[in-house]
């Protein structure tokens, strides 16, 4: 097994799995794993606390999911550590959606009476909302929504979001300020 030791390697490994090599990916996955971790802790910060996934259960789910995409034309690390970034999104997006449609009410909220309780409506836009306005966002454009991905939940830099989507970093911090606001806007409770 010839040793991995420069990005162009990892990019070679990605597209030797793609091709057919089942083996690649076992050679690509211990140079990636910490970082998938890293990922993946960060996301568990935003969930609930007693949440039923760990880290390294999100991190095992994304690598199920990402035997099946396979066929991507990888294009860098960077391009790998986001489609990475994306599926963890989805698994923890996933797992929420399943928690709402439980047996037991679904998405009710048991309240037992107090009078002296106030409820506020103030709550900020969970992974469920954010999910939806990505792919809202998906629809009327693709790269802004791509951006927000591989940046916010892939946790990469505006250079290698550049280099993953194939565009300048200008593109990228132009794409990055104008998606935010459209989503803060989407995101804004109705008054």
């Amino acid at each position: 097994m010839p040793p991995v030791s420069t990005p162009g390697d990892l990019t070679q490994l990605l597209r030797d799995w793609r091709d057919g090599d089942d083996e690649a990916l076992g050679r690509l996955m211990p140079h990636v794993q910490q970082e998938l971790h890293r990922l993946a802790r960060h996301y568990m910060r935003g969930e609930r606390v007693g949440h039923s996934l760990q880290a390294t259960a999100l991190v095992n789910e994304a690598y199920l999911r990402l035997v099946d995409v396979r066929r991507v034309n990888w294009q860098s690390r960077a391009h790998f550590i986001g489609m990475a970034a994306t599926l963890m999104r989805r698994v923890l997006v996933d797992a929420a959606r399943a928690r709402g449609a439980g047996k037991r009410g679904g998405g009710a909220v048991r309240v037992t009476f107090d009078e002296e309780l106030q409820v506020s409506a103030d709550r900020g836009p969970g992974l469920e909302a954010l999910d939806t306005a990505l792919a809202a966002l998906a629809v009327l454009d693709p790269r802004k929504s791509r951006v927000v991905e591989v940046r916010c939940f892939g946790g990469l830099s505006v250079k290698e979001t550049a280099e993953a989507l194939g565009v300048s970093e200008e593109t990228v911090l132009r794409d990055w300020r104008l998606a935010k606001a459209w989503l803060k806007r989407e995101l804004a409770p109705e008054s």
